[in-house]
Parts: C-alpha cells; sequence; structure tokens
C-alpha cells in the first residue's frame, strides 16, 4: 500500500501480532529476565496503539508499528522516529512497563515505605512536567528524565535499571541519592521473589482489533500532542554562524547546508536533549526560512559548521525547556 492507503486503513485492519516476529524473541528475553530474578510474573503482552500498562492489570501493550516493518517506516516517517525501534531500545521500555506490570501485579503502591521513595501512586498524572536535568534524586533510563513526571514512572524507571543484566547500578549511582531507591527496589524484590502475584488478570486493554480509528486520525491527533510554534529569534544567532558578506555569495546557501545535515543534526540534538524530533523539525524550518530571507551562506570548513550549528540547536533547545520563559515540557 501507499502512504496515503495505508492512513485510510483502522487500527482493526491491520491484523499484525507479535507472533513470528522478532517482539517475540525480545518477550521472550524479558521472561528469561525476571526468571533469573526469581519473580514469578510473566507480563501478557498484545499490540496495541502505543506503549503502554494499565493500571491493574499486569501486562504490556506493544505498539502496532513494531510488528511490521512498512508500518515502521510510516511511523518514522509521521513522526520522524519509532520509538522501540532497535532491540536495545524495545529492551529498555519493555523493562520500563514491566517495572508497571510488577507494580500492579504486587500492588507495591500500597507499602508506606514505596510511598516515603516514590510518592502516592494516586497522585495524577500530568500532561506536561518540567524535569531537572541534573538531579540526582532519580535513575536515568528511558530519555526525558521521564522518572520525574510521576511516582509510578519514578517506580518504574527505577526498576528498568535495576532488572537489567550487568547494569552495575550500585557503582553509577554511587553517592546518589536514588540508590536509596534502588537499593530498596533489590530489597522489595528479594522479598516478592516466589511468590505468587496478587493480580493476575490477562485482560488486554486497547487491543488492535477492537480500535476502529484511522492510521490518519491517530497520526493528526499524535503530531499535534508535539505541535511547537518556534519564537523568530534567531536572526542574531544565525548572523554569527553564517555570513551575509557579499563576498561570500558564490558559497553555498545557509538554508541548503541546513537541510543537508536536518536529519543528522536532529537526531543527536533529541538524542541529548530529550526534545522530540517533530519539535526540532519546526524549528529547523524556522530557521531555514530566516536563512533564505537573510541570504545567509554557510562559508567555513563543512565539519566545524556541522558541530557549531548543532550546538546552536542544542542551546537554543535547552533554553526554550528550562529558560526563565520556558515552555512547558510534554511527558511521553
Amino acid at each position: 500500500m501507499s502512504d496515503d492507503e495505508l492512513l485510510e486503513q483502522r487500527f482493526s485492519s491491520l491484523k499484525v501480532t507479535i507472533k513470528g516476529t522478532w517482539l517475540e524473541d525480545c518477550v521472550a528475553t524479558l521472561h528469561e529476565e525476571l526468571k533469573d530474578r526469581s519473580i514469578r510474573l510473566r507480563p501478557h503482552v498484545w499490540i496495541s496503539s502505543e506503549w503502554f500498562s494499565p493500571a491493574h492489570v499486569p501486562g504490556v501493550a506493544i505498539p502496532f508499528y513494531l510488528a511490521h516493518p512498512r508500518l515502521m517506516k510510516l511511523e518514522k516517517k509521521m513522526m520522524l522516529e519509532a520509538e522501540g525501534s532497535t532491540r536495545p531500545e524495545c529492551m529498555a521500555i519493555l523493562r520500563h512497563e514491566t517495572g508497571h506490570a510488577v507494580q500492579h501485579a504486587y500492588q507495591l503502591q500500597r507499602r508506606r515505605r514505596w510511598q516515603q521513595l516514590f510518592g502516592l501512586s494516586s497522585k495524577r498524572y500530568p500532561l506536561y512536567y518540567r524535569p531537572n536535568p541534573a538531579s540526582r534524586h532519580y535513575v536515568q533510563h528511558l530519555r526525558r528524565w521521564y522518572a520525574q513526571s510521576h511516582p509510578d514512572e519514578d517506580f518504574a524507571e527505577t526498576f528498568a535499571v535495576w532488572l537489567r543484566p550487568r547494569s552495575n547500578w550500585r557503582t553509577r549511582y554511587a553517592g546518589w541519592p536514588a540508590l536509596k531507591k534502588l537499593e530498596y527496589v533489590d530489597e522489595l524484590m528479594s522479598e516478592i521473589a516466589g511468590e505468587k502475584p496478587l493480580v493476575t488478570t490477562r485482560a488486554r486493554v486497547d487491543p488492535l482489533s477492537r480500535l476502529s480509528q484511522t492510521l490518519g486520525a491517530h497520526y493528526e491527533t499524535k503530531q499535534a500532542f508535539y505541535a511547537f510554534t518556534p519564537p523568530k529569534t534567531y536572526d542574531r544567532d544565525l548572523k554569527r554562524l553564517f555570513s551575509a558578506d557579499p563576498r561570500h555569495r558564490r558559497t553555498q546557501p545557509a538554508a541548503s547546508f541546513i537541510r543537508r545535515h536536518r536529519a543528522q543534526v536532529r537526531q543527536i540534538v533529541a538524542r541529548w536533549t530529550g526534545e522530540n524530533q517533530l519539535t526540532l523539525d519546526a524549528v529547523l524550518d524556522d530557521m531555514i526560512s530566516r536563512c533564505r530571507e537573510l541570504d545567509l551562506r554557510a562559508s567555513g570548513a563543512e565539519q566545524q559548521l556541522v558541530l557549531n550549528f548543532t550546538i546552536l540547536l542544542t542551546a537554543k533547545t535547552m533554553h526554550a525547556l528550562f529558560g526563565p520563559s520556558r515552555r512547558k515540557w510534554i511527558a511521553l
């Protein structure tokens, strides 16, 4: 199918499954990791529209696009990335979601010590959160300092760090206040080792077969969630990086330079700042437009220009996220 034809399809018509795909091996690896830790829970998995582990259900939903390479290609086109599309990233997210499943299965949030360390699970989930990248009170597992968004996410992230083989968390987090949480998880998992889960339902929330939304409507909503109108504040910085001198009029246009390197720079900045690639793409579009209007030229060594431009975009991104006039940060 063409992209347009695919976008007209409803989720329920996709007929994709985990069985027989690379995801099946990832789930098997996850179960082996739990077995090695003597945790009896084996989270059941199913295909849905996104990653999630529902409250009161010790299982994990996996997004549809990971079950077929054609759908993964569409996801990357529509969102500029496909979360969990590599084995290491998929395993990282599976461990995180399994943290939720373990919490649900053993009702861990009811324990007083759990509440003292992580907070109240009943706290309302925010649409947006403002993390402190320098904080050592939280582990760093998934991007965007996700542990800081909610007590449940703090536990899931801590569990994921604890579960990952050869994570060497005692050394990695030595001297961090977050180490207390890891040590508590270590004690807690030893306590429930071999114990049967309290919640054993195999319910599947929002399985793909019951979702009538079209892929086009899904991506329209998803793209709008990350929409961001960048401020027109780049002129001074762009003029410092690129040249408006008539002597360089035969040099390549700065707009062309940015277009040629945008994917590489966008991926690097997204990785280190945690910003969504769609949001960064809007900023890059605006920069390209300003370079064209100012008739700027990319004079100088190419490699150094790429480095300097990456630094500029990173600085602008961090200022937008954490500066005095910062916008709210979008949660995963």
